[in-house]
């Protein structure tokens, strides 16, 4: 035990003293907040039968025994010696929260995300069935056998017999509503037999309401071609085998994957068990639900945008096995399926997989980890694979899979590069299309063709600045510039949503010819507006699509041909199959491509890549034409020649060269502080320890920082952050936590540590 927990039980009042050879049940809990524990306490022998690991328990704590939530998480017999334990005082829950192998992730998330373990639960666990939302408490009411044997023999007025004989003869409890209804009285004659002892009531949460799964209409299934069919029958002997293993499908947009998936599933289902399907965005929600339910019955949806009703109910549902396929994002992975027997991870490369807060896990790996535990399958899938998997798929940890045609062989679309540099050099408009696209636009619009255009960038403006003395508006809890958005006139940080009125003249030198510049999702649609005025534009962000289904009403009117032109950003680049989209246009493929971030070429080879997929999936073919000031750069080039594997031949070398992941392992550690000068001067200190244990025990991992972060202010607090790289993730877990153990930061000073960093800035 450590000192902390053996403080936590000196000299406590009305403690149990034990002989040493009694045995006794005790409890291993966790808290969500510090101390985090694990503590040892007696199961007193009323809790017993209730009391088990996955539920929360209530406890006291501490000196002034203040009572708190914890999580059971261990149950062992122990004889009990002159040590002073205490007693859990009662049970929340009498349903395990987390199953015996949802346990095990949990612990296993703990240990290699550097986090606590309740800490860990309690983020994988929703607040909405923490909460039991959408529930309420209610009395139920049934008779006893004491007094069912007496019934007839009993001399009650009219009601109160008949209200008596309709609840003994019940199959189950009944409210006192319920049984009032039933025997037509008032509640009266029931609380007379309740004051005489009559009946026997206890006490339960019930739903307030009930959510309707929607209408079941049995789809058809669609003929699979060579490559489907071959990647069904390698799902199909992974399936059958039993036991767990990671297919990684590399298949090019249009090729048929979801389709894969859906056949898949349905052999999981005939045998009683179910899947978990992840998808990257919300955007893609709405139409993988409508995939899945037009072939199973009984599908749930997890995602952020549910209400805390919703995600309990949904939970419960999936908990009972009733539920056949859990559809959502990131979080749908911990989905408490008792019969999981498939994961399937669609654009399985996309970064919302990765968690931003503690613990920061990556979906794929938790993934990963549970199919292991519960021995089942884990399907990863996507046109523009992570480098992660890829390598493992090259080094034969994962199975690969390659679907390299479109289904109906329907060719790729053609991409052309359209260079910026040449059109700023022209004399012709400065708009954000350029004019061979807007020629392309018109051609495609007058054969009634859609088209979508992509620009990862909110608003309007994305630069307020004086041209006089050069002042910027910037916000001023974060060392980022405010984002000018039309609507309510505003200017907006999108990292702590500060705003303030869009300012007329300079803050700073008060000159009225303030410059508003840069290109955002906002102006774009009003310049696509102004030039097409005869057709509908529609635009997707995550400022235009923060009403409940408001996504599902947008990709519907787009669907249905109501709408000609769709304007978005990263949430329109992927999954999404329109076949009437004969043009695509990428506004600019450079917002990315020179971050401070080893992945950038990645990323802007996946989003173009995915984005140029979503034309030509009809007969009717399509093209893709992208704007860039980089038209040579080999992520550009790979992107437009739809050739994953000369991206990946020129990028894995370099990423070799200097021990980036793959090939290498990352640890970031990041620390903030209202302070600059203490925050430097804490990162200097904990980087001055990493480095003498580098250099005593670990020569072969590096150390970049601590410095400046790239984002060096974010919510009011200065950043630095510091870069352990290594062959050997173990060993750079190892050094991260023996410093977190410690070093103890002053009280206004916080800093994390991220096992497998996606955000670099």
């Amino acid at each position: 035990m450590s000192e902390q927990q053996k403080s936590l039980f000196d000299s406590e009042p009305e403690a149990w003293e034990l002989d040493d050879q009694e045995q006794r049940t005790v409890a291993s809990v966790v808290f969500a907040q510090p101390p985090f524990g694990p503590f040892d306490y007696l199961v007193p022998d009323k809790l017993l039968d209730n009391v088990r690991p996955g539920r929360r328990v209530r406890t006291p704590l501490g000196r002034g025994n203040r009572v708190v939530t914890g999580y059971c998480v261990e149950l062992s017999n122990k004889p009990i010696t002159s040590r002073r334990l205490k007693e859990i005082r009662t049970v929340i829950d009498y349903n395990d929260l987390l199953s015996a192998a949802m346990l095990r992730v949990t612990k296993w998330i703990s240990d290699y995300y550097l986090c606590p373990l309740g800490q860990t639960i309690e983020a994988v666990i929703p607040a909405g069935v923490r909460g039991m939302a959408g529930t309420r408490e209610a009395q139920f009411l049934a008779v006893p056998n004491s007094v069912i044997a007496r019934i007839t023999q009993l001399k009650l007025p009219k009601k109160q017999a008949e209200a008596l004989r309709i609840l003994a003869t019940s199959p189950i409890p009944l409210t006192p509503q319920q049984l009032a209804d039933s025997a037509q009285c008032t509640t009266g004659p029931i609380n007379e037999l309740r004051r005489k002892n009559l009946v026997s009531v206890t006490t339960k949460r019930v739903d307030n309401h009930e959510f309707e799964d929607g209408e079941f209409n049995r789809g058809l299934p669609h003929d699979l071609n060579e490559s489907q069919q071959r990647a069904l029958e390698d799902i199909l002997r992974s399936l059958d085998s039993r036991q767990h293993e990671t297919l990684l499908i590399h298949g090019v947009t249009g090729s048929g994957k979801t389709e894969v998936y859906i056949r898949a599933i349905e052999e999981v289902v005939q045998y009683g068990r179910q899947a978990i399907v992840l998808v990257p965005e919300i955007s893609l929600t709405p139409q993988t639900c409508q995939r899945f339910r037009a072939r199973f019955q009984r599908v749930a949806v997890l995602h952020s945008r549910l209400t805390d009703s919703e995600r309990h109910w949904h939970w419960k549902r999936i908990a009972s096995g009733e539920i056949q396929v859990v559809v959502g994002a990131r979080s749908a992975v911990f989905a408490p399926t008792p019969n999981l027997g498939l994961i399937v991870i669609d654009e399985e490369h996309d970064s919302s997989f990765k968690q931003d807060t503690a613990p920061r896990y990556h979906a794929r790996d938790v993934a990963m980890m549970r199919a292991r535990l519960e021995n089942a399958p884990l399907v990863l899938g996507s046109a523009t694979p992570s480098l992660e998997s890829w390598q493992r798929a090259q080094d034969s940890t994962f199975r690969l899979i390659n679907m390299p045609h479109r289904v109906l062989d329907l060719p790729m679309p053609n991409v052309t590069a359209l260079d910026l540099r040449e059109e700023f050099r022209s004399k012709g408009s400065r708009g954000a299309v350029s004019r061979p696209l807007h020629q392309a636009m018109t051609q495609t619009l007058s054969e009634e063709g859609q088209v979508i255009l992509l620009l990862n960038r909110r608003g309007f403006s994305t630069n307020i600045q004086c041209p006089a003395c050069g002042f910027v508006v910037k916000c001023p809890e974060c060392d980022i510039s405010l984002t000018h958005h039309r609507d309510g006139d505003k200017a907006l940080c999108h990292y702590c949503d500060y705003k303030i009125v869009a300012p007329k003249n300079c803050p700073d030198c008060r000159f009225e010819g303030i410059q508003y510049s840069g290109l955002g999702t906002q102006r774009l649609e009003s310049e696509v507006k102004q030039n097409f005025p005869g057709h509908v534009c529609l635009r997707m962000d995550s400022d235009t699509m923060q009403r409940p289904g408001s996504h599902e009403r947008a990709l519907n009117q787009f669907r249905d041909g109501e709408a000609h032109i769709l304007v978005g950003t990263q949430m329109i680049a992927k999954g999404l199959d329109f076949p009437n989209v004969t043009l695509v246009g990428v506004i600019n493929a450079d917002t990315a491509l020179h971050f401070p971030d080893f992945r950038a070429a990645e990323r802007t080879f996946q989003l173009v890549t995915q984005v140029a997929g979503r034309t030509g999936r009809g007969h009717r073919g399509g093209r893709v034409m992208v704007q860039t000031f980089s038209p040579e750069h080999p992520a550009i080039q790979a992107a437009m020649q739809h050739d994953y594997l000369q991206f990946a031949g020129l990028e894995l070398p370099t990423r070799e060269q200097f021990g980036y992941p793959p090939v290498g392992a990352m640890v970031r550690i990041v620390i903030r502080g209202e302070s600059e000068l203490a925050t430097e001067q804490f990162s200097d200190h904990i980087t001055d320890l990493l480095l003498a244990q580098i250099d005593e025990h670990c020569p072969e991992v590096r150390l970049l920082g601590a410095a400046p972060a790239p984002v060096a202010k974010l919510r009011g607090k200065f950043r630095y952050h510091a870069l352990l790289q290594g062959p050997e993730r173990a060993v750079l877990r190892k050094l991260a936590e023996d410093l977190f153990e410690k070093v103890k930061a002053p009280d206004e000073i916080q800093w994390i540590v991220d096992v497998d960093p996606l955000d670099m800035l």
